[in-house]
């Protein structure tokens, strides 16, 4: 599992100062975007030096209890699962007294630059993905 913590920023709220639900994409991907750079495959990495990319091709989100401005939220995110050209992750959001306040899961499948198909997960990236995996139940 991999955590990643962030606090809820007045544009991401609506007039009555809750996170519009659309935005839990946007901290979905924050996440995801901080767990790549973790494991070394950080989008500067993935663009300018890899022969493959990562997108996204299938997203969901059920938003759980309202988040405030100012709120500070934890993001775990778990593997889901690991195939042969794609992945998924499955996240949780969760408030300061550790209610479930959102979930979501993003598909991803591994894309060759130059030809825009699909292609293996690179062995390396699934060595990474599956440490992630190490505390799954």
């Amino acid at each position: 599992m991999y955590t990643y913590q962030t606090k809820i920023k007045l544009h991401q709220t609506d007039a009555a100062g809750l996170l519009f639900f659309a935005h839990q994409f946007e901290i979905i991907h924050d996440a995801y975007e901080s767990l790549l750079e973790g494991i070394g495959f950080g989008f500067a990495e993935l663009i300018r030096n890899k022969d493959f990319f990562l997108p996204i091709v299938h997203a969901e989100a059920d938003y759980k209890l309202p988040l405030f401005v100012g709120d500070v939220i934890e993001v775990q995110v778990r593997v889901g699962n690991i195939g042969k050209t794609s992945f998924s992750f499955e996240y949780q959001l969760l408030n300061t007294q550790q209610q479930i306040v959102g979930t979501a899961k993003t598909i991803h499948v591994t894309i060759d630059n130059k030809e825009h198909k699909k292609i293996p997960l690179p062995s390396l990236m699934r060595e990474k993905i599956e440490e992630l995996c190490s505390d799954k139940q």
